[in-house]
């Protein structure tokens, strides 16, 4: 076995560009930009009301107890010009200010009769106005490349006319579950079987991220096992296997990718759960993680070395994660490093608490629907006290 931290930085090491592709902004959530993006104008690229009211010369309306009222300006209308620096314009919310006028009153502190404006406060010059160009001005950087883009960055996309966009190519990527013991989720299981779980758990964690997965299914029979899998490695960048990498009779993984020019890196990780990880390389072609069978052993293995080498494959080099206060004692006696499931909620400080979450082992996946993440204690104590700080894995 190694230690969970050469393990770490072995597939760190061996992350990857697969190159960029163009998409349409829509699909951009959670993708990885690989271009820069300026402003193509001012934002705001006029001069924008922000309340319903009217438009007023501030000078010009000082000491005056009414203001002719000379038209309604809405959103979209070309810009008016104020003539008569002692009338106003109706104007509404993102409207552009008009020539000559310098503030705006709200219809809350005002009264409009006979076409004439009553202002009932004292006015405050250049209010309720968001000036051109006040947030960030033309030719401007506004997002970097490497950004991982949320809804906010799309908005900023549509802003500058960006429809379609520049991102790191996702790997190609397939999820094969192995063992004659499973069926699909939509099949009644004999009492001898079990249901697919695991592909659909960890697909829909890619999917999230933007990936398109594929998905199959290996009996164990070695000989198929082999022929799909040179198959696989000449078609996917990523492969990501399900079960068959411990030490029982039918785990003929191990034997099977090596038989298939895939580099073991290593196999067995000093951790709990998953320890029997595999992970290899092909030259020129595929990177392959063999996950063990039990579900929160996958499930973990997938949230802590998967994503990880994915984030570094799309240029992100730091690959941070929180830390959490531990939230209850943890006693775990081998020298292993444990990931233990947590759930999160917050201190009247704002630190992130982490609450333990015990399960009845690796096999225990209904224990994952009751935590957010899973907490990373390391080898060499075997008590771990509330109170003390440890980095998160959340998948919540």
């Amino acid at each position: 076995m190694i230690s969970f931290e050469a393990a770490h930085k072995i597939i760190m090491d061996s992350a990857r560009s697969f190159g960029q592709e163009t998409i349409p902004l829509s699909r951009g959530i959670g993708r990885v930009l690989n271009e820069d993006w300026y402003t193509d104008r001012d934002l705001p690229p006029y001069d924008r009301v922000t309340m319903d009211g009217i438009a007023i010369n501030y000078a010009g309306a000082l000491g005056r107890d009414k203001l002719k009222v000379e038209g309604i300006v809405a959103a979209g209308d070309p810009q008016a010009t104020l003539d008569d620096p002692g009338t106003c314009f109706e104007i509404m919310t993102g409207a552009v200010c008009p020539n000559g006028a310098d503030t705006i009153v709200r219809y809350e502190d005002l009264s409009i009769e006979d076409g004439y404006a009553t202002i009932h406060i004292d006015l405050q010059k250049n209010k309720n106005i968001h000036w051109k160009g006040e947030d960030i001005k033309k030719n401007k950087l506004v997002v970097a490349s490497g950004t991982q883009l949320s809804p906010a960055e799309i908005g900023i996309g549509a802003s500058i006319g960006k429809s379609e966009i520049v991102v790191y190519r996702q790997p190609r990527t397939i999820i094969i579950s192995t063992g004659d013991e499973l069926v699909e989720i939509d099949e009644t299981p004999a009492p001898h079987q079990i249901r697919r779980g695991n592909v659909y758990r960890m697909q829909a964690t890619l999917n999230h991220l933007g990936l398109r997965v594929d998905t199959d299914h290996l009996h164990d029979q070695k000989e198929e096992i082999v022929l799909k899998l040179q198959q696989y490695l000449d078609v996917y960048d990523l492969i990501i296997l399900s079960g068959g990498v411990s030490k029982g009779k039918y785990d003929y993984l191990p034997a099977a990718l090596k038989e298939c020019g895939v580099r073991q890196h290593f196999h067995r990780v000093a951790q709990r759960p998953g320890k029997p990880l595999w992970f290899g390389t092909r030259d020129q072609g595929a990177t392959v993680f063999a996950l063990p069978g039990n579900p929160v052993s996958s499930f973990m293995c997938l949230q802590v070395y998967v994503l990880d080498w994915l984030s570094r494959c799309s240029g992100n080099r730091d690959n941070q994660h929180p830390v959490a206060r531990l939230n209850g004692d943890i006693l775990f006696k081998p020298d292993l490093t444990y990931f233990h499931e947590v759930q999160l909620n917050y201190s009247e400080e704002g630190e992130i608490l982490a609450t333990p979450q015990k399960g009845r082992g690796s096999g225990d996946l209904t224990n994952l629907t009751k935590a957010d993440a899973f907490i990373r204690l390391p080898r060499g104590k075997d008590h771990f006290r509330k109170g003390e700080y440890y980095p998160l894995y959340i998948y919540r």
